[in-house]
């Protein structure tokens, strides 16, 4: 388990620097950002389900399954093209001017997905649960009345996310292989965004493949702690990556006012909510 939560925090904090990396780069644009993360990611995860033999065999089992049941790659081509959109966007967020907004988006995710797993897929909230997202609903409800409303990464990644999650739960695509698919499906509008992409003279590429290994280990650590942790604890541990997020938007200049503080402090105060009760929740089943 210890192993498993060192790569869960090391994932978020290689998320966040990403993130700056992002926000420091000039004379590029998202889009070839964004293309080149997709290439390097591919690049690293085909040699390993192609050559280690238990990668090798989850892949070749979820492609006879796609081959016995083709119309599961409908559900397939849904999920890839909503992750597409969400690594675009973290690309593009930082770079103008909406990394707030996006941390944000991240902070209400997993509330979000309660809410989800109530509505679509018939789950039991706790009574901690229902707690936190009145909490949540009080931070966004100021938001939308007092602070100009959601901004649309916000929405775009506290509403596409759960989709997303959704497609891959129907379609039984939650294994990391289904995720290497994902990025192939994406490797011709990747490498199109490359070969279209106008660098100004003297810009450097380096910070660009920094992010594209970088966003690749940070996967592989990911998808490595929710293989090593029960559901509950890995769930808990999601919640570093919006807070580290929040720093690094702050870190890049944008800045939080006092009228944030009854936006955050509720949804931050429903998150420690749901983490303790996540942790009740583990604790019981020992």
């Amino acid at each position: 388990m210890n192993r498993g939560v060192l790569a869960s925090i090391i994932a978020s904090a290689l998320f966040a620097t990403i993130f700056l990396i992002s926000g420091s780069l000039s004379g590029i644009g998202p889009n070839e950002v964004y293309g080149w993360r997709i290439v390097l990611t591919l690049l690293i995860l085909v040699p390993v389900y192609g050559l280690v033999p238990g990668r090798r065999a989850e892949m070749l089992a979820l492609l006879g399954r796609i081959k016995a049941r083709p119309g599961l790659l409908f559900y397939g081509a849904i999920a890839s093209s909503l992750v597409g959109v969400q690594l675009w966007l973290f690309m593009y967020a930082p770079m103008n001017g909406f990394a707030l907004a996006t941390s944000l988006g991240y902070f209400l995710l997993p509330l979000v997905m309660v809410v989800v797993g109530r509505v679509f897929f018939a789950e039991k909230l706790s009574r901690w649960q229902k707690i936190a997202v009145v909490l949540a609903a009080v931070g966004v409800g100021h938001q939308l009345v007092f602070a100009g409303g959601l901004a649309w990464p916000t929405l775009l990644i506290c509403l596409g996310y759960p989709v997303y999650f959704a497609a891959r739960r129907r379609a039984r695509f939650e294994s990391n292989a289904a995720f290497t698919l994902e990025i192939l499906f994406l490797t011709p509008l990747a490498v199109y965004f490359i070969f279209a992409g106008v660098r100004e003279p003297g810009s450097s590429l380096v910070p660009v493949f920094a992010i594209g290994i970088l966003g690749a280990v940070a996967m592989f650590l990911y998808l490595g702690a929710a293989s090593l942790l029960s559901l509950s604890i890995f769930g808990l541990l999601s919640y570093v990556e919006p807070v580290l997020l929040l720093l690094a938007a702050v870190a890049m200049g944008e800045q939080l006012f006092l009228r944030d503080a009854f936006t955050y402090a509720p949804i931050i105060l429903a998150l420690s909510v749901l983490a303790l009760d996540g942790f009740r929740s583990t604790r019981s089943l020992r």
